[in-house]
């Protein structure tokens, strides 16, 4: 354990806790000898002072992404799909599709394929106020009515719906955050012949000893599940985002790629530790070294890198539903190229640095942040002091 770094980071969680900005957090970092730094600061549940511990359970929210990618890189290993494919070719409501261009609808110039997905390039967004958002919110807000009914969206339902709906951009040509890795994991279902849910727990979860990554809570680890709030106030969030239920009571019909997963800081230590070990994990071969090395690679053309958005993204490539760097002095802080990983609606946040075998890892559950101020500080922090420790 590195102590210098145990005591600044959990300064800095500390200090977080007190200002109001979380009401906790975990870290770990694992160095390349495989000794961790771990540490844990305020309550998974306020109100029944309930402390954050290494097995809290956390809703990942987008950092189900990247386990959607192995899952997806898993399916090509298999023969199961090619990713020049038509994504049309599994989801029917991907025929025909419409580009929103000048306020009116146009032919696609080319059908959506598999890569796109992977590439965040389809063209589909997570809802906003362009016209082909409008019709993406349209299909969340209907499938949020419907979600504890027995009509509920399943997980091809919801692909198929948003297929349908106009795209921002003609397919390939831009980056824009959105849908895509939902819609993968729609296409794995239809590819596989089983439910995305099973898919994943054959191919991914339970060879890597994932026990308490899945689509929901079972009663028996509820009491181990961190509650949701608010920063500065702190009060309690309790609502549905993104159709993933906040309570995660029952096994939902809506299998969500892109956010529906909650785990454990030492479950998700395994599949990073597995990227890390280029596709191995305690002796079992998950993915061959030469697919975690395609999984983790840059893969955007300048035209689609120079979209990327977010401050947070500077100086990064993207591919299979992660951030990956490119330039570390673009970087709005310490970077190390080739580093690969992605975060969280609520701020779980998770990176490999492959150059140096090493992860870092953040479990807490905060309203709107992904990539935020304190996750910048803990990876400078960490950074630092992981070099000067090998030196």
């Amino acid at each position: 354990m590195n102590q210098q770094m145990l005591e600044r980071v959990q300064g800095l969680l500390h200090s977080a806790c007190q200002e109001k900005e979380i009401a906790g957090a975990s870290f770990l970092f694992r160095d390349k000898n495989g000794d961790e730094t771990f540490c844990a600061e305020g309550w998974a549940d306020i109100e029944n002072q309930r402390p954050i511990k290494r097995d809290t359970i956390f809703r990942l929210y987008s950092m189900s992404k990247p386990i959607t990618a192995a899952a997806a890189m898993l399916a090509l290993e298999q023969g199961l799909f090619d990713l020049a494919d038509p994504v049309s070719r599994y989801l029917p409501g991907f025929r025909d599709q419409k580009v929103w261009e000048n306020n009116s609808l146009v032919p696609a110039a080319r059908e959506t394929c598999l890569r796109d997905l992977l590439m965040m390039s389809s063209g589909l967004s997570y809802g906003g106020p362009s016209a082909s958002g409008q019709q993406v919110q349209a299909v969340f807000s209907e499938g949020l009515r419907r979600m504890y009914r027995d009509d509920a969206f399943t997980t091809q339902e919801m692909a198929n719906r948003l297929g349908q709906c106009g795209l921002e951009f003609q397919p390939g040509t831009r980056w824009m955050y959105g849908v895509s890795a939902d819609i993968m994991g729609a296409v794995i279902e239809v590819a596989a012949g089983c439910s995305f849910r099973e898919f994943m727990k054959k191919g991914i979860l339970e060879p890597l000893e994932m026990v308490d990554t899945d689509f929901y809570v079972p009663e028996n680890k509820r009491e181990r599940m961190a509650k949701t709030y608010y920063p500065g106030t702190l009060e309690e969030y309790t609502g549905d985002n993104l159709m993933i239920q906040n309570r995660m009571e029952r096994l939902p019909a809506f299998e969500s790629g892109g956010a529906g997963l909650v785990s454990t800081m030492e479950d998700y230590s395994h599949f990073a530790q597995m990227l890390l070990q280029k596709g191995e994990w305690n002796g079992k071969r998950i993915l061959s070294p030469r697919t975690v090395s395609y999984m983790t690679s840059p893969q955007l053309t300048e035209p689609q890198r120079l979209s990327l958005p977010w401050q947070a993204l500077f100086g990064y490539s993207y591919g299979n539903f992660m951030r990956i760097l490119r330039a570390e002095g673009d970087s709005t802080g310490l970077a190390v190229a080739g580093e690969y990983g992605w975060d969280g609606w609520l701020g779980p946040y998770f990176i490999n640095l492959p150059s140096e075998n090493s992860t870092l890892l953040m479990m807490m559950q905060r309203v709107d942040s992904g990539t935020w101020r304190l996750s910048r500080r803990v990876r400078n922090v960490t950074l630092a002091l992981a070099e000067s420790s090998e030196k």
